[in-house]
């Protein structure tokens, strides 16, 4: 018989272990954290130089190795300190789509203990413009459409300097191109002498900001370090929990990540540019995402781990050339950042056989994994996100009053662990109401089942109030995508006058559907209880309006398609 969840952890946490747990003090508050995990980012980057001539990142046609990497990033590092003037503590922005350069920036920025400021590469100029202001950047490394779209803006902000990477052309006024910065890198470049501990400042990740200005989540070294040790816990918990043990990979090699979300997302920086310098993985950067070209990448790089938010998964799954390219390489399919409706699952065993797909949760605030759901616990539950890693804990409770709601009950999930950042940048009120007390209150709505699985239901704010029940959209989504006709949906409340709001559906059909709302309908009146069941429906021929992320813009969705 496999493992129970509380077996495995004491197995993998037990002293000497290298999951081996202390319990430290962190803002005034106890803190379980992992013993083992490296106590800086800059101690990442210096173990990652021994991987010499591995490649690290691939964009289009080059690659740049570890060792090529590591002495960009420690010569640029120098030039941060010696012509800029950066020291510890001093904000360093990025403001770029994803190149090999966003990733040197960020490891040189991070080595001297400065704090990385990665902004939305979506944002307009004057929402870049208030990320450089609120966070107090000094310096700004930018990709040539950032330059351009802030040309005009950038001499007002008083910056030590502004580096713009992948320039075809001459770049705006006091603006300087990487190339010219950076000059030749020696062949023996080192880090400058900087000390840096796990409870210094690291990032500052702005959230999405569905209300007001965005807030910047303040990340410590601790908490981005302890999330690499915690994505290999959760894959050691899988192992020990398996019905048979994992068959021994004949192929051997290097893992090789095909990248689909943004660096400037805490998912992408923390669980994929980090974890794979710590594990000397290789990263396949696409320009922008197209599931097509992924899968000529998957081929051509032989990619072993892709993923994204489900929906990019469905993509790929129905792209016309999933059946012509070679995806054997393909050993893991992770997603996350949205709720997967248990379809996807079967859809992926049936396309990749043995492949057992998982999904996880956390948030920036969470500085990415808290939970996670894979290998036969997602056969079993795979509406469920997963248990907590060792070092977090979870609870749901009533938002109200803050007391524990019973088992299976919906609340509001609050997460403590060393993955937990210090709170918003500049932002006391805020940090109070969401951190205060050592629990971080994530405003997802959540229930736990017995065994301590978390069900993401919906954020409680986003849900629809129907005649006083509360109706989750994830559930009917899920719900809707088993429906073969269905390629994506977004669930949203229409106002009515009597009821409040009554369940609306908006729907992207596979090319060539004619399904109608009423054949909708009667599809989920047979899966979910009559109040669920939406009565307005939007059929769309565009894709949804997504976030960086991958998450549906619901608002946009609202304003575009209801009468103001």
């Amino acid at each position: 018989m496999a493992m129970t969840i509380e077996e495995a952890h004491a197995t993998l946490t037990a002293p000497g272990q290298m999951f081996e747990i202390e319990t430290v003090e962190v803002d005034g508050h106890p803190v379980k954290t992992w013993k083992n995990a490296p106590p800086s980012l800059r101690a990442v980057l210096e173990q990652s130089q021994g991987r010499g001539d591995l490649g690290f990142l691939v964009y289009e046609d080059e690659t740049l190795t570890f060792e090529e990497h590591f002495r960009a990033a420690a010569h640029l590092a120098r030039i941060l300190v010696e012509r800029y003037g950066v020291a510890k503590g001093d904000r360093v922005a990025i403001a770029m789509r994803n190149y090999p350069e966003w990733s040197v920036a960020f490891w040189a920025a991070a080595a001297v203990g400065a704090v990385i400021v990665p902004l939305n590469a979506w944002w307009t100029a004057p929402e870049l413009v208030y990320g450089f202001e609120d966070s107090g950047s000094k310096v700004v490394f930018l990709d040539e459409e950032r330059a351009e779209r802030l040309a005009d803006e950038l001499p007002k902000l008083g910056l030590a300097g502004a580096i713009v990477a992948e320039a075809s052309k001459a770049p705006p006024a006091g603006v300087e191109r990487w190339e010219d910065v950076l000059g030749d890198v020696p062949a023996d470049a080192t880090l400058p002498e900087v000390d840096v501990t796990p409870d210094d400042l690291a990032t500052i990740f702005y959230t999405s900001g569905t209300t007001g200005k965005p807030k910047g989540a303040l990340g410590t070294q601790r908490n981005i370090c302890s999330n690499l040790l915690s994505l290999v816990f959760a894959n050691a918990r899988r192992g020990l929990r398996a019905a048979a043990p994992d068959a021994p990979d004949a192929a051997g090699g290097q893992n090789t990540y095909l990248l689909s979300v943004p660096f400037f997302h805490a998912t992408g920086c923390h669980s994929v540019l980090v974890a794979n310098l710590a594990f000397g993985g290789k990263i396949v950067i696409m320009h922008k995402w197209d599931a097509g070209r992924a899968l000529e990448l998957i081929e051509r790089e032989r990619v072993t781990t892709f993923g994204g938010v489900p929906a990019m998964v469905w993509q790929v799954l129905e792209h016309p050339d999933f059946e012509k390219r070679d995806i054997s390489s393909v050993k893991s399919i992770g997603y996350g950042g949205a709720p997967a409706p248990p379809e996807l699952v079967r859809r992926i065993e049936a396309m990749f056989p043995g492949r057992t797909p998982s999904n996880g949760y956390g948030l920036t605030e969470t500085s990415s994994v808290t939970t996670m759901n894979n290998g036969d616990d997602y056969l079993r539950k795979p509406d469920s996100v997963g248990v907590p890693v060792a070092v977090c804990e979870v609870k749901v409770v009533d938002p109200a009053t803050g007391e524990e709601v019973p088992v299976g009950e919906v609340g509001e999930l609050w997460i403590k662990g060393p993955n937990v950042v210090k709170g918003y940048w500049n932002k006391p009120e805020a940090t109070e109401a969401a951190f205060g007390g050592g629990w971080f209150k994530s405003g997802d709505g959540a229930r736990l089942d017995d065994e301590g699985f978390v069900y993401i239901v919906d954020r409680i704010k986003d849900m629809v109030i129907r005649g006083g029940e509360n109706v989750y959209c994830a559930e009917i989504e899920a719900a809707m995508f088993e429906h073969p006709e269905v390629s994506d949906v977004a669930v949203i409340g229409v106002p009515h006058d009597v009821l409040g709001e009554e369940v609306g559906a908006v729907v992207l059909r596979v090319p060539g559907s004619t399904v109608t709302a009423e054949e909708l309908q009667q599809h989920v009146r047979e899966r979910l209880a009559a109040f669920k069941v939406p009565t307005h429906f939007f059929f769309r021929d565009e894709p949804m309006p997504r976030n960086p992320q991958g998450k549906i813009l619901k608002r946009e969705l609202k304003d575009e398609l209801l009468p103001k």
